[in-house]
């Protein structure tokens, strides 16, 4: 029997002013399922995660950047009298052994000329060993953990460099290893510059790279690999990577009848069969993720092999967390879905809203009187319209008598 998927790592998330995310807040499961429709703002709830992974080991002006800059991040309301402030919390729960929770917020205020300062910051992190924060306003830095008071630039977030401490270094290291992706199978169907292949592209061109280096340590993760792929694509025995000298590709190979076998190059093989690859490749990635994110893993996969994917992602949830985004009624068809992993999101007076299933959905998943796919294609699944707001008191606390 395998092992149950574990407990979440983050807990919940509150998010003011980024992109449609006016004000925002969402408890997390595992898997958590983000369920709406296209433009409802999936995508920008997934990218507050990949902007946490990318700002602890990239400036945060390079992250603003790799974003089109704080402009087109920050959150623009048709009636607003100044740019608002972006604003993130992230709340943990046990991330390692000793690590018994705590959170992790900052807010950035945009500056003109595209420029941007953090104006508050802060870090609580409870552990067996006692409670240790810092928070930061604008220049001043206090924290009670004794020893060092590090020299931050206006736009730079603090944890990064203090993520360095014992206290705070867990809290860096699981930040760091959120791994968001969307599949782009013509990414996967030329060939590819190789590299260490320790870490699977948002978009998957380096899938060559990371499936080489998942075969040198772990064989029989390679070989799963090719079991769950057979269970997809028809006929699939093995997926395998060609070297061509300065390039890398894939090859596919499939068995039927007699012993007859094909070989295909990722040139002639579907978008569905490559998608399948990249997922594959996102989920047995080492060093593995502490949270998957997973943009849409149904598209381009024929329904009736859309179950395998589900069931790969369930059996990803029982090591790291899962969040997946999607609109296929076909993805929530598995009958272990609970209301407990589903978050509705919509589109609504000009933001995105975040909420949990209403109690009428909630019942129904709970007595099996209908599925989630089948509450979706009756356009019955509905969220809770009192959850997923956030206000200024869910951003920072008061630490003075946190430790």
């Amino acid at each position: 029997m395998e092992n149950p998927m574990i407990e979440p790592l983050l807990t919940d998330l509150a998010i003011r002013g980024f992109r449609s995310l006016s004000a925002a807040s969402i408890e997390l499961d595992n898997p958590t399922i983000l369920v709406g429709e296209n433009g409802s703002g999936k995508s920008n709830l997934v990218d507050v995660l990949a902007f946490l992974a990318d700002a602890m080991e990239l400036p945060l002006q390079a992250v603003f950047d790799h974003r089109g800059g704080i402009g087109v991040v920050r959150h623009r309301s048709v009636d607003e009298v100044e740019p608002p402030d972006i604003a993130v919390r992230a709340g943990f729960g046990q991330i390692r052994e000793g690590v018994e929770g705590g959170h992790y917020a900052f807010s950035v205020q945009p500056m003109p000329r595209h420029g941007f300062r953090v104006t508050r910051e802060q870090c609580l992190v409870r552990s067996q060993g006692g409670h240790y924060w810092f928070d930061r306003r604008g220049n001043e830095f206090a924290s009670n953990v004794n020893g060092f008071s590090p020299a931050l630039e206006p736009s730079a977030l603090g944890l990064p460099l203090i993520g360095g401490q014992t206290h705070f270094a867990p809290l860096l290291r699981f930040l760091s290893a959120i791994r968001a992706h969307s599949i782009e199978p013509t990414r996967l169907r030329g060939t590819q510059d190789p590299d260490a292949g320790l870490r699977l592209r948002r978009d998957g061109s380096n899938s060559a790279s990371v499936l080489r280096e998942i075969e040198r340590r772990s064989p029989a993760d390679m070989e799963r690999i090719c079991q769950i792929l057979g269970s997809i694509v028809p006929g699939a025995s093995r997926v395998a990577v060609k070297d061509l000298g300065s390039k890398l590709a894939l090859e596919l190979v499939q068995e039927w009848g007699d012993g007859q076998t094909a070989r295909f190059e990722a040139a002639g093989m579907s978008d569905g069969t490559l998608l399948a690859i990249g997922l594959l490749s996102a989920v047995y990635q080492r060093p593995a993720p502490t949270i998957l994110l997973v943009e849409e893993p149904e598209a381009t996969i024929h329904a009736g092999a859309v179950g395998a994917v589900l069931d790969l992602l369930r059996h990803a949830s029982r090591t790291m967390q899962v969040v997946v985004t999607t609109h296929s009624p076909e993805l929530l068809d598995g009958e272990w879905i609970e209301g407990r992993h589903l978050r509705i999101v919509t589109w609504r007076e000009g933001a995105t809203r975040v909420s949990e299933v209403s109690e009428a959905t909630r019942t129904a998943l709970r007595d099996r009187l209908m599925g989630a796919g089948e509450l979706l294609r009756a356009n019955a699944l509905q969220g809770d319209q009192d959850s997923g707001e956030a206000d200024s008191s869910d951003f920072f606390d008061d630490l003075g008598d946190a430790g």
